[in-house]
């Protein structure tokens, strides 16, 4: 069974209509890349499968969790479903397990002794342990990256989902957050990213759809999306220098 499923989703703001009826399935313990040109629906698609935006057309199933066009479900989606922002969204005022602790003890009402083995198991994960006791601004943009994932992890998802977290970061930083994703790929997470990390999709990403216009363009394993691409659209893309 899939544990992403996507069946004709649209979404529109206003007039202006950006999901076109995509569909694609996501099986567990895969990791997909979604690429794609600005404006081509990447990050929407990202955003509606953890209930931010709510659909107009079509049905989506993640972990188990139906949404749809009214939006149910959305609170249990969230407590099994991460989401990692290109803006990292710490609190600034709350030191770094501070900003983990909150979501297992406000959504899952853990108890504390349980909550201070999660801090410590996410924090080892992403290789900042020391920095426990430090806030928000005393770290790196790197490091702040690291403690969000630290902190979706904290609620033991299913699946995580990777908005261009990169894309803030200079390239020394950029490594240091996608070693933290490729351990999590290797400990069997289903993983979606939205990235234009193109050499880390074909490497890392089992899959990869490139959205065009507001659909799936084309889809498949990410060894014949980069080597083989059909469509004039993806070659076109891939060729404007985005792998190196």
């Amino acid at each position: 069974m899939p544990i992403v499923e996507v069946k004709d989703v649209r979404k529109s703001f206003g007039q202006n209509e950006i999901l076109k009826g995509v569909s694609f399935d996501i099986d567990p313990g895969q990791v997909v890349a979604i690429i794609g040109r600005s404006g081509s629906g990447k990050s929407t698609m990202l955003r509606c499968l953890n209930g931010l935006e709510t659909v107009n057309a079509g049905s989506i199933r993640v972990a188990g969790h139906e949404l749809d066009a009214g939006g149910r479900h959305v609170r249990e989606l969230r407590r099994d479903v991460g989401m990692v922002f290109q803006s990292y969204n710490l609190f600034p005022h709350l030191t770094v397990e501070e900003n983990i602790r909150l979501a297992p003890r406000i959504v899952r009402e853990l108890p504390e002794d349980e909550i201070a083995a999660i801090v410590e198991r996410v924090l080892s994960q992403v290789g900042l342990l020391d920095k426990r006791e430090a806030y928000p601004e005393q770290l790196s943009g790197g490091q702040q990256q690291r403690v969000a994932i630290a902190r979706s992890l904290a609620m033991e998802p299913q699946v995580m989902l990777f908005d261009e977290v990169t894309s803030a970061l200079d390239p020394e930083l950029t490594r240091e957050v996608l070693r933290v994703m490729e351990q999590l790929a290797a400990s069997g997470m289903t993983m979606v990213l939205v990235t234009h990390e193109m050499e880390f999709a074909r490497r890392m990403a089992h899959q990869t759809i490139f959205m065009h216009q507001g659909k799936v363009h084309e889809a498949g394993p990410s060894a014949e999306i980069f080597g083989t691409p059909k469509t004039p659209e993806l070659q076109q893309f891939l060729s404007a220098g985005a792998i190196k």
